[in-house]
């Protein structure tokens, strides 16, 4: 009933099992030792990327800030333009007006140009008739049945 512990064959076997489970054990160590090794080189990537994505935060801060003055002298030269636009409207209205005004007085001004130009129109035939009178007297008073 009972077995002696220390025969050969049991021993080997017994010390066969134990090489074979420590076999498997150590393998299994060295596939858990593999993926801590892996993930111990993406945890040092990951570092890596954290630092240079702190770095690149902080730049893009920077920008912002820089960004942010930008648009608010942007903002007070849009205000200014503003102003300047309504000053430019107003001057626009006031120079319609004046153009209004302008065109109304033009049909006025025509016809004091054409009575002007009748005028002279006039007046050079009278110097013309004078010229002539003074050049030729006689027949001046001889061929009217008016001598003045």
């Amino acid at each position: 009933m009972y077995r002696r512990v220390n025969s050969d064959r049991f021993m080997v076997l017994t010390t066969l099992g134990i090489v074979i489970v420590m076999g498997i054990f150590t393998w299994v160590m060295y596939g858990m030792a593999q993926q801590v090794f892996t993930m111990t080189d993406v945890m040092v990537e990951l570092n890596g990327s954290f630092q240079t994505m702190t770095k690149d935060i902080h730049q893009m801060a920077s920008n912002m800030e820089i960004m942010t003055s930008n648009i608010n002298d942007m903002n007070g030269n849009l205000v200014s333009m503003n102003g300047s636009m309504a000053a430019m409207n107003t001057n626009i209205d006031g120079m319609t007006s004046d153009i209004s005004t302008m065109a109304e007085s033009v049909p006025s001004m025509t016809m004091a140009v054409l009575n002007m130009s009748a005028s002279v129109d006039r007046m050079t035939q009278d110097i013309a008739r004078a010229s002539y009178a003074f050049t030729q007297p006689m027949s001046y008073m001889w061929g009217n049945a008016f001598p003045f």
